[in-house]
Parts: C-alpha cells; sequence; structure tokens
C-alpha cells in the first residue's frame, strides 16, 4: 500500500501527521515539496482530489502571499497554479495521498480519515494536544 505525504519538516503540522502515519504502522513517501515541488500536471491533479480549488490550496503564513498579491480575485486558477510553482511555500501542507482519498491535513489529525488503519491509540502532538484516534471504519 503506497502512502505519500507532500511534507515540509519545518511545519509542526506537518510533522505531526507524519508521526501519525508512522504510528499507523505505515512508512509513507516523504516528498519534501520545497526541494521537489510537483509538476503542473501533479499539482493539478492534487487540486482535483483534495476538491479544492487552487485558491483554497494557497498558503498565506510566512509566504509571500500578500507581497504577491494573490488575495486579489483577478488571478485565474492556472495563474495561482503558476504561482505555487515558482514559489511552492505557496502550497499548504501536509497533504496526504493514500488509497483511501487526498487531504489536507490540517489540523494533522485529519490524516485519521483517509489511514487505512487509523487506530494509532493516543497520540500527543509536539504542542502536548492529545488526539485519540476513533475506532477502526465499519
Amino acid at each position: 500500500m503506497t502512502i505519500a505525504i507532500y511534507h515540509n519538516p519545518d511545519c509542526g503540522t506537518s510533522r505531526n501527521t507524519l508521526a501519525m502515519i508512522r504510528q499507523s504502522g505505515e512508512e509513507p513517501e516523504v516528498i519534501e515539496y520545497l526541494k521537489n515541488p510537483p509538476s503542473r500536471a501533479r499539482l493539478a491533479e492534487l487540486i482535483a482530489a483534495l476538491g479544492l480549488t487552487p485558491r483554497e490550496l494557497l498558503r498565506e503564513k510566512g509566504t509571500a502571499y500578500a507581497e504577491l498579491g494573490l488575495g486579489d480575485p483577478k488571478w485565474t486558477d492556472d495563474e495561482l497554479i503558476d504561482f505555487m510553482l515558482a514559489h511552492p511555500i505557496l502550497i499548504n501542507r501536509p497533504v496526504v495521498v493514500t488509497p483511501l482519498g487526498t487531504k489536507l491535513c490540517r489540523p494533522s489529525e485529519v490524516v485519521l480519515e483517509v489511514l487505512p488503519n487509523p487506530n494509532i491509540g493516543t497520540f500527543t502532538k509536539e504542542d502536548g494536544e492529545v488526539v485519540t484516534a476513533p475506532l477502526r471504519r465499519a
């Protein structure tokens, strides 16, 4: 079973999500998207699989979002994708792809919705918040 995470190791949410995947018994493909950005086609596939618009996948905090004027509705979806490809930090993270679906895992426990084994027991996030995994899906 293949699980992939578009990961930023400097992001606590991304680190927590990766740790939850590993606690579920899976070792995912870890794609550090800032070092290895997705192709245009792959980014478009991810956006479609997420059920989001490119604008909804944009990250504002800690990026050039404001200075690039990306809040302006004049930008088309294709133009927003161009910005994300030119500045991968604009891609919100972490995005997790599993055979059960693709999710933007904010907050990190959203990953449990697409893990084959969501029964990870009790997990403590880096900030001390405790997550108790739900019982196995029927």
